[in-house]
Formats: structure tokens, C-alpha cells, sequence
């Protein structure tokens, strides 16, 4: 049988063939790069998966045999975020092996890479943030609240600051985007802003000079050098509130606080020395006197046995012998109380031993004229 054969239709069957060839070609190397990229993926999926046997199994092995905590309760909280980290960091090298068109491999792995970041940004958070509270239980142990009530959130929020702009400018950076010229802005802005509010950042920086050096914490009663008394209430950044004996709230700036003078009645420790000053009439006992001021004072129970009262004749007055009652008591919020019971003790024991406290007289001689 005679099938009719043009010289065309030759050439679009070799034609037909070609593209045939061609899209086979095209499928297996698409299919190539697929079948590397899940490879890829799948041998960093294995190694998340040892990593979360290594953190799960080996390493609390090791941190058990530590003195301290901190190093479990930072395994325990990097755990999770550190395997997913691993996970997408598969991602992001098979998304990048693939031969995808530019702008598409440039979204996909885009965002594959700030989720990278993220999780890595929350894993060094949470490591900064365990440091800080077991830092903080530390000094609430030792004694030192205010410190860790004051200072360690303020350093916390500088460091999550830290951060975060390290992670913004690493971003940015990764879309090539100018960061010389964001960090560049930013420090012209900031020496604005130093310039423009130099007297509170005095008064900032005065605040940090105070809570590291610790010249008072919070509850300590201090005394300034114009006289004013109180209990420090807060210590600000820019100012530390001081409560008055008369229950007013003295607010003084931290920079006038760090250059003046002082008296820390807290420091070294709260215990309190009382004075009580008197006179007793000349021709008196000086002994006699010095033991019943002893005596009196060892009636009082606030007043400490350990150090033990003294009793002291100071120097001779114009109208009496000038004497010292020296006691301690245990905190010096008692001392008030304390030298008041004394005081009227001391009168009641005078009075029935016949010691008199005199009080100043002039006698005036007048004479008769000639």
C-alpha cells in the first residue's frame, strides 16, 4: 500500500523529537535538583535530630555534675529553638541549591533567612535571660534586692536592644541594603539627643554610678550633709526618692546625690549608737553617777549587753559635770524609743537618789549706792 511522504512532514517528526528530547532533559535535571535539595534538607533533618538527642540525653548528663543550675535551665529553654533552628537552616541551603528564577529564590530564601534569624535572636535571648535571673536570685541570696530589682532589668533591656539591632542590621545587610549609612544616621541622632539632654543623661549615668557602687540601698536611713534624714524609698534612673522621719518624699537628682557627703546609718550594718547627754550639780558622785547611767540603761531591753553601755564624765560646764551615756541598739529604727525610755528613766532614778540635774542660774548682787 502506497502512504503518501512529503519532505515536511519528515522535517516536523525530527523537530517533534528534539523537543521531545529537550523536555525530557529539562524534566530530569529539575528532577536532579529536587531529589540534591531533599538530600539537602533531609541529612540537616538527621543532624537536628542528633542535636536533640545530644541536648535531650548527653549534655544533662554533664550539667547534672555542675554546682550550679544556670546551665540546665539554659539547656532546657535553647533546646527547642536550637533544633528548629537546625531545621531551617536545611531549608534555607536546599532553597538556595535550587535553580529557581531570581526573584522567586530571592523571597523564598528571604524568608527562610529571617526565620533563621528570629530563632536565633530568641535563642540568645533566652540565654542572656537566664543568665540575668540567676544573677539576680544571686544577689537577692547575698542580701543585695535593691541591686537586682533596679539594675538587672535595665540591663536586660539593653541587651534584648542589643539584639534586636543586631538582628535588624544583619537582615538588612543580607538584602544588601546600606547599613553603614542606618548605623551612620543613628550615631549622628544619638549625639542629637546626647547634646539636646546632657543634664539627664547626667543624672542617668549619676544613677548607674549608684547602683554599682552601692553607697546606700533601698531601706538604708541616711543623713545628707544640709541635715536632711529619711529612708531611701527608690533609686531611679534619674533621681532617688528619700522618705523623711516626717513621712515626706525628699526627691533628690542622682548628680547632685553622687557629689555631695553623706552619712549611711544601714552601713556596715543597721545596729545604732545612742547618746544621752546630761549634767549633774557639782558636788555629785561622778562614779556613783556613771554606774546608775550603766545601770538604767542596761534596764532598757532594746539596749544591746554586747556592745555594753558606757558612761563617761565628759568635762566641767559652767553650772554642772557634763556626762556621756553611750548604749547600742540592735536597729536604728529603735533608737528614738529607746533614748526616750532611758531619758525617763535617768529621771525617775535621780529623783529618788537625790541627784540633782541642775539648769543654768545667774546669780545677781546688788549693791546699795553710798
Amino acid at each position: 500500500m502506497w502512504i503518501p511522504f512529503s519532505r515536511g512532514c519528515l522535517v516536523n517528526r525530527i523537530l517533534d523529537f528534539y523537543r521531545l528530547q529537550e523536555t525530557d532533559g529539562l524534566y530530569l535535571y529539575w528532577l536532579k535538583e529536587l531529589l540534591v535539595a531533599v538530600v539537602i534538607f533531609t541529612l540537616f533533618y538527621g543532624l537536628s535530630c542528633l542535636v536533640r538527642f545530644i541536648l535531650a540525653s548527653v549534655l544533662p548528663r554533664l550539667t547534672a555534675a555542675t554546682n550550679t543550675d544556670l546551665d540546665d535551665r539554659i539547656l532546657e529553654r535553647v533546646s527547642p529553638p536550637l533544633t528548629l533552628f537546625v531545621v531551617c537552616t536545611g531549608a534555607y541551603y536546599a532553597v538556595r541549591y535550587l535553580q529557581l528564577p531570581a526573584k522567586v529564590q530571592m523571597i523564598a530564601s528571604g524568608a527562610i533567612f529571617v526565620v533563621n534569624v528570629i530563632i536565633f535572636t530568641n535563642i540568645a535571648y533566652r540565654v542572656i535571660d537566664e543568665i540575668m535571673n540567676w544573677y539576680a536570685t544571686t544577689l537577692a541570696e547575698k542580701g543585695r534586692e535593691g541591686l537586682d530589682r533596679q539594675l538587672i532589668p535595665l540591663a536586660e533591656k539593653i541587651l534584648v536592644i542589643f539584639l534586636v539591632g543586631t538582628a535588624l542590621i544583619i537582615t538588612l545587610k543580607h538584602f544588601n541594603y546600606d547599613v553603614l549609612s542606618l548605623v551612620t544616621a543613628l550615631g549622628i541622632g544619638s549625639l542629637a539627643i546626647g547634646m539636646a539632654a546632657k543634664d539627664t543623661l547626667a543624672h542617668v549615668i549619676s544613677g548607674f554610678t549608684l547602683m554599682i557602687d552601692r553607697p546606700f540601698r533601698i531601706g538604708d536611713r541616711i543623713q545628707l550633709s544640709g541635715g536632711q534624714m529619711g529612708d531611701v524609698a527608690d533609686i531611679g534612673l534619674r533621681s532617688t526618692k528619700i522618705r523623711t522621719l516626717d513621712n515626706t518624699l525628699l526627691i533628690i537628682p542622682n548628680s547632685d546625690l553622687c557629689n555631695t557627703i553623706l552619712l549611711n546609718q544601714a552601713f556596715p550594718d543597721i545596729r545604732a549608737k545612742g547618746r544621752v547627754s546630761l549634767g549633774v550639780s557639782y558636788g555629785s558622785d561622778v562614779e556613783l553617777v556613771k554606774q546608775l547611767l550603766v545601770e538604767i540603761a542596761l534596764e532598757i531591753q532594746d539596749v544591746l549587753r554586747d556592745p555594753a553601755p558606757e558612761a563617761f564624765f565628759v568635762s566641767f560646764g559652767d553650772s554642772a559635770l557634763n556626762m556621756a551615756l553611750f548604749f547600742w541598739v540592735d536597729d536604728y529604727g529603735k533608737l528614738f524609743a529607746t533614748s526616750d525610755k532611758i531619758n525617763s528613766l535617768i529621771l525617775q532614778r535621780f529623783r529618788d537618789r537625790g541627784i540633782v540635774i541642775p539648769f543654768p542660774t545667774r546669780t545677781v548682787h546688788m549693791e546699795k549706792g553710798e
